[in-house]
């Protein structure tokens, strides 16, 4: 499984940033999509996932400021992100979880985008 992410950069705190990220490959069908972030110094944590079914999960500290959301086919993740703070800081990763065309299973990552909150 291939995952191609983009959408980082430099923005002021407040801003705005939307991540994308889409995944090729010998897939059947992609269950779970989301998006992961490290800072320096810190561990990976979760920032949010979307199912299949649409159901999703935020980190406390995203909530009511990200949105996930994905493509009908569910090979494309997004996320949108507004009112940044500079803990915002880290690289994002984008994380699939689903079945490849021979039935066995993928958990795959994606090289990270660097998002940067900073005036």
């Amino acid at each position: 499984v291939q995952l191609q992410a983009s959408g980082g950069g430099l923005v002021q705190p407040g801003g705005s940033l939307r991540l994308s990220c889409a995944a090729s490959g010998s897939i059947f069908r992609i269950n779970r999509m989301g998006w992961y972030r490290q800072a320096p110094g810190k561990q990976r944590e979760l920032v949010a996932n979307i199912q299949r079914g649409d159901t999703t999960v935020y980190a406390d500290s995203v909530k009511g400021r990200f949105t996930i959301s994905r493509n009908n086919a569910m090979t494309t993740v997004y996320l949108q992100m507004n009112s940044l703070k500079p803990e915002d800081t880290a690289v994002y990763l984008c994380n699939v979880f689903g079945t490849y065309n021979s039935g066995l299973l993928f958990d795959s990552w994606g090289q990270g985008t660097l998002v940067t909150v900073s005036s």
